[in-house]
């Protein structure tokens, strides 16, 4: 399981990155819209590499798949849009910092009521007090 660990850390460092770059695309296309565009073009083609080297399983039960699920294509469409247009007025650590927050608040929610079939872990007083705790450390890094 430590590698989960690995592979999270990383993707939590490429979301700064992947802000700033498609930022700095977005004003030099002149187009935060188009800028996410090209990224999801990006991204559908290396998802279709892994998903062909993977051997491109389960794509015949979609039709299958509660509609629900599919809105985390809404989603992560939404923070590409968002981001790229809001982190060269706002900066890419105050952007960030409030995309942090929200995941805080969101995952509790989930893990406490176990939405959308997640394993449920009950919001105690020591999570509540954990999650503060990383709320104003990312708060903290913004002070400056």
């Amino acid at each position: 399981m430590p590698h989960y660990a690995i592979i999270m850390l990383l993707a939590g460092i490429g979301i700064p990155i992947l802000a700033t770059l498609n930022a700095a695309l977005g004003g030099r296309l002149g187009s935060p819209a188009t800028a996410a565009v090209v990224l999801f073009v990006v991204a559908l083609a290396s998802a279709l590499i892994v998903f062909a080297a993977t051997g491109a399983q389960g794509l015949s039960r979609i039709a299958e798949a509660p509609k629900h699920l599919l809105l985390g294509g809404v989603l992560i469409a939404f923070y590409v849009i968002s981001i790229t247009y809001i982190a060269p007025h706002f900066g890419v650590g105050n952007a960030v910092f409030f995309v942090l927050l929200g995941q805080l608040i969101s995952a509790a929610a989930i893990d406490h009521f176990g939405l959308f079939g997640a394993q449920v872990t009950t919001l105690s007083a020591a999570r509540i007090g954990g999650i503060a705790l990383m709320a104003t450390g990312v708060w903290l890094t913004q002070q400056a």
